[in-house]
């Protein structure tokens, strides 16, 4: 899996073709009932697949198989959910090459992109299987009244979880968020973007053989509307990954709703090479962070802002080793980007550079479209004398273009990385440790890497994830990650007498009385 016919860099007329059979397995009972839909692979535009789609009434089918299942997975031990996840990690990266496979003829992505998403998932597993128990640990508190009551906290699972994942990475964003879900206790009903169906479905499939009771994880099949939509509107809980102004609508849904939502949405995110960065590490790292998944990740940069003490040297290397990334759309490891993910992602982003160019923007580098090597790859671009008056200087592209901006101060940077309606994540490269961190402190971004991109702050699973502003509302990843799955309880028990209902004391004594004791337990530090 998957057949080739012929080779995609020698005979445009490749394609590939994944086994209907195999197809036919990973639907198993997923309940689509809808017009079918055939997906394309944006490595060289042929199709790849024909999938059924979900209506909004066959989303309401799934919901109920999920709320039925989730009642007798909670009641499993928190020990057996744990393994599930255990043995997950291990066969995601045991059959590595074959999601390695899916996510390219996917996503368009080089292999070593699809790899950090192999990686991701293998990360996530292990922290919620290992840490997860300890989160959700019920929790003893002060009561009310000291030694006559005793309160605790427990976190409940809240029934059902929508998750509605984009197709920018098709195995690490139907998985990653599903996991601390279903550790917490809750059922998942997982309507995986259309490009990215096989994946989400192979990977349901290992969660099975990993030991998870099939219908824990329902998938639904289908465009955003009406498939999504209908997660959106019966869920217990939603999250969503995808664009802002999608992340809106999803938000009056969910708040009419009376539900909790995790929005991660777009983000205009900034890479700062400050006056004293060792510019041997910060040019590959920066290349990384711009040009990463072809530049469709969330979290990279597209800002490229670099102190004019440096910027000459930094610039002149970093087109240097620009000259050398090797583009393809095979599923090899000999590449360094490859495509964009399909028709709309190439419009877009070739506009932004038609309107950049126009307006007086400078290409010093890429700035094509690469027919001979896939239909929808551009090259990695760099642009300079970007103004306010062009769509690139402040909406998202999702693409391979940075704009490099000079400064003269650090204050100069932090205040063009803050001047964005987003804020999701950033970059600052300096030998000085303490100074960047006192630069990430001044940057409003739910992430900020110090010398690295992204990849640091990512793969830092303990720690939250998640943007600011437009760029989304909660937090993946560590303690917040999986507590937003779970409904809070206090159960709090009065004992001998009731504190309301004092014998001897009613009225003004009981008042005096209980004033006296609020001033003694100040004195004596209680909180």
């Amino acid at each position: 899996m998957p057949d080739v016919i012929a080779d995609p860099e020698t005979d445009p007329r490749a394609t590939y073709a994944v086994d209907p059979g195999r197809v036919r397995r990973l639907l198993g009972s997923v309940v689509a009932s809808g017009p079918p839909m055939t997906t394309h692979t944006p490595m060289t535009g042929a199709p790849l697949a024909t999938l059924p789609t979900s209506t909004a009434s066959d989303v309401a089918v799934a919901l109920d198989r999920a709320r039925a299942a989730q009642r007798r997975w909670a009641r499993m031990p928190m020990a057996d959910r744990s393994r599930v996840l255990l043995r997950l990690h291990d066969l995601v990266l045991e059959r590595q090459s074959d999601l390695l496979d899916l996510v390219q003829l996917e996503s368009g992505k080089a292999r070593v992109h699809a790899f950090e998403e192999v990686a991701d998932c293998a990360l996530v597993a292990r922290y919620y299987a290992r840490r997860g128990p300890r989160h959700l640990a019920s929790e003893r508190h002060l009561g009310g009244v000291p030694v006559l009551t005793r309160s605790s906290s427990h976190h409940r699972p809240r029934g059902v979880v929508g998750i509605v994942s984009p197709w920018n990475y098709p195995l690490s964003l139907s998985v990653t968020d599903a996991l601390p879900a279903l550790l917490a206790g809750n059922a998942v009903l997982l309507r995986p973007d259309p490009q990215g169906s096989l994946t989400a479905l192979t990977a349901v499939a290992l969660m099975v053989e990993a030991g998870l009771p099939a219908d824990v994880v329902q998938v639904v099949l289908g465009p955003g509307d009406p498939t999504g939509k209908a997660v959106v509107e019966r869920a217990d809980y939603v999250c969503f990954t995808g664009s802002t102004a999608t992340g809106r609508v999803v938000a009056q849904t969910a708040g009419r709703r009376l539900v909790g939502a995790t929005l991660e949405l777009g983000g205009k995110n900034t890479v700062y090479v400050a006056a004293d960065a060792d510019l041997r590490r910060a040019v590959p790292g920066v290349i990384q962070t711009c040009f990463a998944s072809a530049g469709q990740l969330c979290v990279s940069a597209e800002r490229l802002v670099v102190h004019e003490a440096v910027a000459d040297e930094f610039l002149g290397r970093l087109l240097d080793a620009m000259g050398r990334i090797r583009l393809s759309t095979a599923l090899h490891w000999d590449a360094d980007m490859g495509s964009l993910a399909g028709p709309g992602q190439l419009e877009r982003v070739l506009a932004h550079l038609d309107d950049a160019v126009a307006k007086g923007a400078t290409v010093l580098t890429g700035g094509r479209a690469r027919p001979d090597i896939g239909p929808f790859v551009v090259e990695p671009t760099v642009l300079t004398e970007v103004t306010s008056a062009m769509a690139c200087r402040d909406e998202e592209t999702f693409g391979p273009v940075a704009a490099l901006y000079r400064v003269a101060s650090d204050d100069a940077a932090v205040a063009l990385a803050n001047d964005t309606e987003y804020g999701l994540n950033a970059s600052v490269w300096t030998r000085d440790i303490a100074r960047g961190r006192a630069l990430a402190a001044r940057i409003e971004t739910g992430t900020v890497n110090v010398n690295e991109g992204y990849a640091a702050a990512w793969g830092s699973i303990g720690s939250p994830m998640g943007g600011m502003k437009a760029s989304g509302l909660g937090r993946r990843h560590g303690r917040e990650g999986i507590l937003k799955y779970t409904e809070s309880q206090n159960v709090t028990v009065q004992r001998l007498v009731n504190i309301s209902d004092v014998p001897g004391l009613a009225g003004e004594r009981y008042a005096r009385a209980l004033t006296g004791a609020l001033r003694v337990l100040k004195a004596v530090g209680l909180p």
